[in-house]
């Protein structure tokens, strides 16, 4: 078969003959393509609900000399798609700027409203109480998730004694900071399109040592799910070249919240603790603070 076949196509050209297994494969490849470039031939299988034989078999019927050929096809199908993404771009529109920004707040409180109705309250209860019982929190987000990770951990940090952001540089250094993780520890893991293999991996290490893995992402399909027992899921479909975090927030912010409203009393103690600390050394200082009323002192001088 020409090498030069995408996998897509080929996927189409042999429908027909599929096995109804084969058939399940094709729909879910094709649907969910970003999740299924994540997969082992075992994993995709267990997936979709089909054995590693009947994967591997898939892969043959396709053409390829085996499941690694296949995957290779898979990402370069994935990078295509990726690629086409970043080629959008807003000003190639036709709308006013007013109706951009319309636009795009309408997108984002309408994402709110769909993660509000489909987020499951039991998932959300469960994340609570088990960072409420974690010996220590790690926390990890990578690219665009980094800043949701770190708006978390600072608030976090405020009503836990034990709170760790693991640093992202490199594969190397995030698992010298999950070392010592361990079944009385919890793992918040997030991300979302483009998934982060770092984050991933992170995941699968934290559950192999049994520490409570927590999902925060878009999709149930996501490939973060794999590693995860609990899984809040938010809304962040790309609109544009920009990805919307706006839904994954919320849900962040009420996780934050609801955390606070447990141990009211400690949180409390803790910032008046740092209020007297910034006094104490002059973090922030008056010209700072009261900037606009030196200004008015100045001019009637």
């Amino acid at each position: 078969m020409d090498k030069k076949i995408d996998l897509i196509s080929r996927i189409k050209e042999h429908y027909e003959v599929m096995s109804k297994g084969q058939k399940k494969l094709a729909k879910y490849i094709t649907s969910n393509s970003d999740s299924a470039v994540f997969l082992t031939a075992a994993k995709l299988g267990k997936t979709v609900g089909v054995s590693e034989s009947t994967t591997v078999r898939f892969a043959s019927l396709l053409g390829y000399s085996g499941f690694p050929e296949f995957h290779k096809a898979l990402e370069d199908v994935v990078k295509e798609k990726l690629k086409f993404v970043d080629r959008i771009e807003i000003e190639s529109s036709d709308m006013t700027k007013e109706e951009v920004l319309n636009s795009v707040m309408l997108s984002d409180a309408n994402k709110i409203k769909l993660t509000m109705e489909s987020l499951s309250k039991s998932a959300f209860d469960e994340a609570v109480e088990s960072i409420m019982n974690a010996r220590k929190i790690y926390i990890i987000g990578i690219r665009s998730c980094l800043p949701l990770a770190q708006f978390l951990g600072f608030y976090l940090n405020l009503m836990f004694e034990d709170v760790c952001l693991v640093g992202t540089n490199n594969a190397s250094e995030i698992f010298e900071q999950l070392i010592n993780i361990n079944e009385k520890d919890v793992l918040i893991g997030i991300s979302f399109p483009r998934y982060s293999m770092r984050t991933l991996k992170a995941m699968e290490f934290a559950n192999n040592r049994n520490a409570k893995v927590i999902s925060v992402t878009d999709d149930v399909n996501s490939p973060i799910n794999l590693y995860s027992s609990c899984n809040l899921l938010a809304r962040s479909e790309m609109a544009t070249v920009v990805d919307s975090l706006v839904a994954p927030l919320s849900v962040i912010n009420a996780l934050i919240v609801t955390l606070f409203m447990k141990k009211p009393k400690e949180v409390t103690n803790k910032l008046d603790m740092l209020e007297n600390l910034w006094e104490d050394y002059q973090i922030y200082s008056n010209d700072e603070i009261n900037y606009a009323e030196s200004e008015v002192a100045l001019i009637e001088e």
